[in-house]
């Protein structure tokens, strides 16, 4: 600690003088320019000191040193980091400390204007060329480019891939290529676009240029499938791990959902989150709700025009609004670091699509919520829209990946050991502290019995007719049901007709898919999801084998889960309002989202340690030398004005 933060909780009402009196041997503005200009040895002293000087960071993210490494020393790269994982710096900081341009090849709009938004706030020259320049301004851009006025270009594919832009690269010193969302590439990318496909001609006119692929999402095909397309020659590969600690994932039984999701909200007044929606109609039904109730809310879905969802984002992106109310058409390229939870109203159709949502929560590092409002009815309704597919292949695959999703759902397991495990990713620790589950065990019990008597009844069912049925059909027998199939059937003459009713319709539900994921029952996918008993169902039902079921959870009014155990930053929340409303106002002044100004937690660090000077300023993470020069006294004047009506704040939080 320096001298200020040494005295602060003894005269903090002096804040002012103190400042005043010992201006002459802190440092001032051109000796902290002294401190990040000294000459480095190495590149990668020389990364470091460009991660302290433009982006305000002491250290590296996991991978972040080793990826930058290798490209520094002219190596193709792979890259697979989780959202939140810091890939954008992967390709910036070589950029920044080498001659030449970086060409970033990226698939959005939105993501290239806040990206170069973002590197010009931190004194970077960057810029990008896409369809949203007009004429004139584009003119402008190329005459830079040629001047070699720029350290970052981002483009699309499809303005890279014509013959002229192709040539005009060749004349503008590219020194490196970085292929952002580099799943895209892939025909088993999940956002396949053909112009991608054609990135691999960068190789044959750029064979000696370092390359580097980036994506948050890559199965094994997947990755296969980057490397060989953009020609990556003997690639360093680098695969971070999937797991967002700072994420609590919980599943709640769904019941009145508006008023469930209405009930979250209002516990996080001043926070913002987005809402996913199966539907358009949900988006908009929900939205209007939230307003009805105080709740700034709007909704985004791909039945708006353009210019509706463009200002509807930009609402969200500039904190105009709180909630967005979506579909699945709402995230790609939204870097929005503090979304502070995400909601999902309707089951997602699969775990990959679920991660990468959830993953737009907490970008900041900082605690956020997943929360996940389950139903069998809508598990019901997404196979009802599965089984309308013609094509049987995607009906085929449509259904494992929703039974891959509702196994998470209905699980007793860590939420997080399972998400990883689908990602290939073994997740050793007992008790993740940040789920559900963990957080609050289910509760098993001797499930024999009930167990005994499901299996029957498809046994039994099968052994009267010749053919099997699906699980809905097995419970209307299990609970004496008299609708049509079962009397036409003649399944109301069964011995197991009408010998469940200690358990409601969704219990045996419940009961049933769990039976089916512990191996006991299989679930025909091609044959109108029948089921049939496996071997070691049948061993079981005939041996009587001993089995533990989950019991079924009470639903509750409302669920409550305890903080996150890590990733928080506890700060003056007085202060932090302050500084996030004065960032608010000077974002709207220059025409950038928030988060451009300072992030959520570089406001934290601030309402937690008060600096009051530049060099304690700089000491903050996040704030690199243009924000210092651009913001920093404006923060510190608030600071002080704070310190001086509550002069026991210093005192009491640092005590």
């Amino acid at each position: 600690m320096n001298f200020i933060a040494q005295i602060r909780p003894a005269a903090m009402l002096a804040c002012k003088t103190i400042r005043s009196n010992l201006r002459f041997v802190l440092p001032n503005k051109p000796h902290i320019i002294h401190i990040l200009e000294m000459p480095a040895t190495s590149p990668m002293e020389a990364a470091r000191s460009a991660l302290k000087r433009y982006f305000g960071h002491d250290d590296f993210r996991p991978l972040q040193e080793e990826i930058i490494s290798e490209s520094l020393a002219g190596n193709d790269v792979f890259a697979l980091l989780p959202t939140g994982g810091g890939k954008s710096l992967c390709y910036q900081l070589p950029a920044i400390i080498s001659k030449g341009i970086t060409v970033v090849i990226s698939p959005l709009i939105a993501l290239m204007k806040d990206q170069v938004d973002g590197l010009e706030a931190n004194g970077i020259n960057a810029t990008y060329l896409n369809s949203s320049l007009n004429k004139t301004e584009a003119r402008k851009r190329y005459a830079k480019l040629f001047a070699g006025e720029y350290t970052i270009l981002y483009v699309a594919p499809e303005r890279l891939m014509l013959s002229g832009f192709l040539d005009d690269l060749k004349k503008w010193n590219v020194t490196r290529f970085a292929v952002d969302e580099a799943h895209c590439i892939s025909e088993w990318g999940h956002d396949f676009r053909p112009e991608y496909r054609q990135l691999s001609n960068l190789r044959r006119l750029f064979p000696d240029l370092p390359f580097m692929a980036l994506t948050a999402t890559a199965t094994d095909r997947v990755r296969d499938d980057i490397l060989n397309q953009l020609r990556l020659k003997n690639p360093k590969s680098f695969v971070a791990s999937f797991n967002r600690p700072n994420l609590a994932y919980r599943i709640e039984n769904k019941q009145a959902v508006s008023q469930q999701i209405l009930r979250f909200i209002q516990s996080k007044p001043f926070e913002s989150g987005i809402v996913y929606c199966y539907s358009r109609k949900a988006t908009e039904t929900l939205a209007d709700r939230l307003r009805q109730n105080g709740i700034e809310a709007l909704a985004y879905h791909a039945g708006m025009t353009p210019l509706k969802r463009g200002e509807n984002q930009d609402a969200f992106i500039r904190d105009e609004i709180k909630v967005i109310c979506a579909t699945v058409a709402f995230g790609m390229g939204i870097d929005k670091p503090n979304v502070r939870y995400v909601i999902h109203q309707d089951i997602p159709k699969n775990i990959e699509g679920y991660y990468q949502e959830t993953g737009r929560a907490g970008r900041d590092g900082l605690p956020s919520d997943c929360i996940l409002y389950f139903s069998a009815g809508d598990v019901a309704k997404q196979l009802q829209f599965i089984a309308d597919k013609s094509n049987r292949q995607e009906r085929d695959v449509a259904q494992e990946q929703l039974r891959q999703m509702v196994h998470y759902s209905e699980s007793s397991e860590c939420r997080r050991k399972v998400l990883l495990g689908y990602f290939s990713e073994n997740w050793t620790q007992p008790n993740c502290g940040n789920c559900d589950n963990c957080q609050n065990p289910k509760e098993t019990f001797d499930g024999t019995l009930a167990a005994q008597k499901f299996m029957s009844c498809i046994f039994r069912v099968r052994q009267s007719g010749g053919f099997s049925v699906g699980i809905n059909h097995i419970v209307d027998v299990l609970l004496g049901s008299r609708n049509e199939k079962v009397l036409k059937w003649r399944h109301d003459q069964l011995s197991t007709y009408n010998i469940g009713e200690e358990y409601r319709r969704p219990e045996w539900q419940v009961f049933g898919r769990e039976l089916i994921r512990k191996g006991y029952i299989s679930q025909n996918t091609e044959n109108h999801s029948v089921l049939e008993l496996t071997p070691k169902g049948k061993s079981a039902l005939r041996e009587r084998e001993s089995i533990q079921l989950t019991r079924p959870s009470v639903p509750k009014e409302r669920t409550r889960i305890r903080p996150p155990s890590t990733g928080g930053i506890e700060c003056n929340e007085e202060l932090f309002a302050i500084l996030r409303t004065l960032r608010k106002e000077l974002a709207s002044e220059q025409g950038v989202p928030p988060y451009i100004v300072f992030s959520d937690v570089t406001l934290r660090e601030m309402a937690r340690d008060y600096p009051i000077d530049e060099d304690q300023l700089s000491d903050i993470s996040g704030v690199g030398l243009k924000k210092l020069e651009q913001y920093g006294e404006t923060f510190i004047e608030a600071i002080e004005e704070y310190l001086e009506a509550h002069p026991e704040a210093g005192v009491n939080f640092n005590a």
